[in-house]
């Protein structure tokens, strides 16, 4: 089976690790020739090209890792030039944006398309910081459309699973842009934030500890792709981000009211909900 991967950063130099290890084909897409030639030298594809004429129309499987509407663009300029019965999936963040755009070229009589997320990655960029590691028991959505056929959602399922994920779900291109407010861009927005918060009162790199890292490491942030994600998705980070200053709220509320017993209750809270999740 012969896979190509349009864009060699991060998620796809991963996808293309994972795969290879397999003996698939992998074919390397990417508009920079210096990523293209760690790429072979590396021998994490098999072939590469900075353009994709004389590629597509020999590809059974295509992942386009690009930003989201990158990716609405390489399939509306390309759309005509997949190989007849191949399957076209991405890895966007944020699912319905892209979803309207190409569900009109959604065809399984020509390609068909399926939609995904990896839900990975790292505060680092580019083919040499792809490690396999990443996608090891992470989780990884599939949003189906009704023309979707249960072959090519097995297939990218199959493959997801060989990547390295553990947990296959399928949602909505709706439920999942709700839920991944919550769980990827709100806390993002966290981090944004308590850095900036930072008013350089002390040489804060000297006072931090695990916590601090932990929850700032996410901060390190590709500002043009996030910046697509959060308005691609603003009503539902918007209902995300007010639930959350209720809740910080309440904690306020009772540090000023010195209300100990309404503070232990929001922490024993809290507590019980993270252990469910483990």
């Amino acid at each position: 089976m012969k896979i190509g991967i349009v864009g060699l950063g991060l998620i796809g130099g991963t996808y293309a690790k994972c795969l290879k290890h397999y003996g698939y084909h992998i074919t390397g897409i990417d508009h920079n020739q210096e990523t293209i030639d760690y790429a072979l030298n590396n021998t994490i594809i098999d072939t590469g090209s900075t353009t994709a004429e004389g590629y597509l129309g020999d590809l059974d499987i295509i992942f386009i890792c690009l930003y989201p509407n990158d990716t609405i663009k390489f399939i509306k300029k390309y759309h005509t030039s997949f190989k007849k019965g191949a399957i076209i999936s991405d890895v966007s963040g944020i699912k319905r944006n892209v979803v309207f755009n190409l569900d009109f070229y959604n065809d399984p009589e020509t390609f068909e398309l399926v939609f995904a997320h990896p839900i990975a990655g790292s505060e680092k960029s580019g083919i040499k910081h792809s490690d396999k590691a990443i996608f090891d028991g992470a989780n990884f959505v599939i949003t189906p459309l009704e023309t979707n056929t249960e072959d090519a959602l097995g297939l990218i399922e199959t493959l997801a699973k060989q990547m390295g994920f553990k947990n296959v779900s399928y949602l909505s291109p709706k439920n999942h842009d709700e839920i991944i407010s919550y769980t990827s861009q709100l806390t993002h927005i966290i981090a944004i934030a308590l850095m900036n918060a930072d008013k350089k009162g002390f040489s804060t790199n000297k006072f931090i500890g695990d916590s601090f890292q932990d929850l700032t490491r996410i901060a390190n942030i590709n500002d043009t792709l996030w910046n697509e994600l959060f308005f691609n998705n603003k009503d539902f980070l918007l209902r995300s981000l007010k639930q959350f200053e209720d809740e910080l709220g309440k904690l306020k509320s009772a540090l000023e009211k010195k209300d100990y017993d309404t503070l232990k209750q929001l922490m024993q809270s809290a507590t019980e909900k993270r252990r469910k999740l483990q």
